[in-house]
């Protein structure tokens, strides 16, 4: 079973590790207890959206990248071979158009 606390846990300790601070100084920024954000870091805690969001702006990453990179781990674990979100085709490919006739294609 996948556990969405873990993914995001992993999520905001890689970021952090990323930026270089330790777990002291994006508690201390987000005021929240490093207690308590170790836990989140860790999976064993769910951090409420606004706890979340203060930890996205300690870290200087808006909270949709850091939700976006869980959203394509949840993915991937889940055995999606693209992560959802990751890559919208801006064109349909040929195969699924070859059948219809030209002029419903073209572009208005």
């Amino acid at each position: 079973m996948v556990l969405v606390r873990q993914e995001i846990g992993d999520v905001l300790r890689d970021f952090r590790l990323q930026k270089g601070r330790t777990l002291r100084q994006v508690a201390g920024e987000a005021s929240v207890a490093l207690g308590y954000l170790s836990e989140v870091e860790r999976g064993q805690k769910e951090a409420s959206s606004e706890i979340l969001a203060a930890v996205a702006d300690a870290l200087d990453t808006p909270l949709s990248v850091i939700m976006g990179e869980v959203s394509d781990r949840l993915a991937i674990v889940e055995g999606l071979s693209v992560p959802l979100g990751s890559h919208v085709p801006d064109t349909v490919p040929a195969d699924l158009v070859s059948g219809y006739r030209p002029e419903l294609l073209a572009r208005g």
